[in-house]
């Protein structure tokens, strides 16, 4: 049992999505600069975050993506779910075939386990995460970030002054 890469980046990408909305639709491509993930993908997974109403496409100058949902009923399982992601501690995949199309000895204990795990995801919302003091310090980085490197861009010189 593992949570693979697209179920991370997909909660990573939304996670962003929702630190940045109030600046208006956030595009895929902020997101794949701030986050270094291939944009290719995230486009994989916000067609899937789309499908189950968690997304929404603004198209035009300007446009991107936006939330659909509040902060506080967008749930880390819903995310990781909705990217087609299995949260499984099983064998079997949950079948109950372990053991040459019988329960294994130790089945119930990994069912147990997946359904602790679902459950500790489905508790957990964006907002909630939004609210850690760690994650506000990791988003003020990259913001700085990536200010600093628009304004390389745009050829402006910036001082850098140290308190």
């Amino acid at each position: 049992m593992r949570l693979t890469a697209k179920g991370r980046y997909a909660v990573t990408a939304m996670l962003d999505v929702a630190v940045h909305m109030k600046e208006g639709p956030v595009s895929l491509a902020e997101v794949s600069k701030r986050q270094d993930i291939s944009l290719s993908y995230l486009e994989q997974l916000f067609g899937k975050l789309r499908q189950r109403d968690l997304v929404r496409s603004v198209r035009g100058p300007g446009g991107g993506y936006r939330l659909i949902q509040d902060l506080e009923d967008i749930s880390v399982g819903s995310i990781v779910d909705s990217v087609d992601e299995n949260v499984d501690a099983t064998r079997c995949s949950g079948r109950a075939d372990c053991q040459h199309g019988e329960t294994c000895l130790t089945h119930e204990l990994w069912a147990d386990l997946s359904d602790e795990i679902n459950n500790f995801l489905n508790s957990i919302s964006l907002a909630s995460i939004i609210e850690k003091r760690q994650v506000q310090m990791v988003v003020a980085r990259q913001d700085a970030a990536e200010s600093l490197a628009r304004a390389a861009r745009a050829g402006n010189k910036l001082t850098i002054v140290e308190n």
